[in-house]
């Protein structure tokens, strides 16, 4: 799945000015510990956190993910939104809980290819 077709598949608001609209989604990972992200995420995931600060942006750059989303309604300031532009890492919000925007991502990734 594309970057583009997951940000209109969960309704996410795009906070970074842009992103690659065809670069490839392989899974994602959910956590809010930034050493268990870089010990388990792999590269082009897409990271579900309600983190918010640069470091998240440090982190998805060192690992190649395909974005961040900030789940929960989180607000992201400026600088990480510009540290973010400046890796090319698109952070995408949602209002969405974790739980949810997770379930929905499951299904559109791994759902159809029926493994639990």
């Amino acid at each position: 799945m594309t970057l583009l077709e997951l940000k209109e598949k969960l309704e996410l608001k795009l906070l970074t000015s842009k992103m690659d609209d065809n670069r490839q989604v392989d899974g994602g990972y959910a956590s809010d510990l930034l050493s268990w992200v870089m010990a388990h995420a792999r590269e082009n995931q897409i990271w579900v956190t309600i983190q918010s600060h640069q470091n998240v942006i440090a982190v998805a750059s060192l690992l190649g993910l395909a974005g961040v989303i900030v789940a929960e309604g989180v607000e992201v300031d400026a600088s990480t939104i510009n540290k973010a532009e400046e890796e090319n890492i698109p952070i995408f919000a949602t209002n969405k809980s974790i739980f949810e925007i997770c379930g929905i991502l499951y299904n559109l990734l791994l759902g159809s290819r029926g493994k639990c």
